[in-house]
């Protein structure tokens, strides 16, 4: 085997981890995997043909993203929040993101616009819930990226990763997803304009509406 083949087949089984982190959490955020699932290494690298050492490095990455814990004396399983913590990470969410997207918008070029503009077409053209999801949660990270700081942008993708599921659930049962695209280019529009303040706070106030969203679904849930 040539150095080329070796270096190749190296990175192949470096890559596989992420490759079933990424499944994995798909199936997290989209509820295939709903909270409280076990995630059995067995199965789970019957199912990707590998040996359990990836699989226990992809459930260790998702451990660290805070979707999957490992309860006393038990494997691996899909967390399960309540509505209180959820709620708990939003607030968060509002905090970081405002502050980051007023960090962001002074520095952003044309490509940073594009980029933005090019995932809101990705939401409208998705035709699937999941698919949405993702492009928003990508957007909401580009739109604080170029703040141009790391662990803040590293928060910020933590906690986008453990709501991202929740937001699913709550534009599954939307009327529409007029709303919440139309907020979105009203905070794109606030960018072009480099207004840093009027673009955090319509950030901010858009994830308020999910929160209130959310915790008005739970409230009928229980009274229904």
């Amino acid at each position: 085997m040539s150095i080329t083949q070796k270096k190749g087949s190296s990175n192949s089984a470096q890559a596989l981890p992420h490759r079933i982190r990424d499944q994995l959490r798909f199936d997290i955020l989209t509820g295939a995997l709903p909270a409280g699932t076990p995630l059995k290494q067995d199965e789970l690298a019957a199912r990707f043909q590998a040996s359990r050492i990836p699989v226990r490095e992809a459930l260790r990455q998702l451990e660290t993203e805070g979707l999957v814990a490992y309860p006393l004396n038990r494997g691996a399983v899909v967390i399960r929040m309540d509505v209180d913590q959820i709620c708990e990470l939003l607030d968060i969410r509002i905090a970081l993101e405002g502050y980051a997207v007023r960090a962001a918008v002074p520095n952003m070029a044309r490509a940073d616009l594009e980029a933005l503009e090019a995932l809101l077409r990705a939401y409208d053209e998705a035709d699937s819930v999941p698919d949405r999801v993702d492009a928003i949660r990508r957007f909401h990270l580009a739109l604080c990226a170029p703040a141009n700081n790391t662990r803040l942008r590293r928060l910020i993708e933590e906690y986008g990763l453990n709501t991202a599921r929740y937001t699913y659930e709550v534009m599954s049962q939307a009327a529409g997803m007029d709303s919440p695209q139309a907020d979105h280019h009203r905070i794109l529009e606030a960018c072009r304009k480099q207004d840093g303040e009027l673009a955090a706070s319509l950030v901010q106030a858009h994830i308020l509406e999910t929160k209130k969203n959310l915790v008005a679904m739970h409230r009928m849930r229980q009274e229904g």
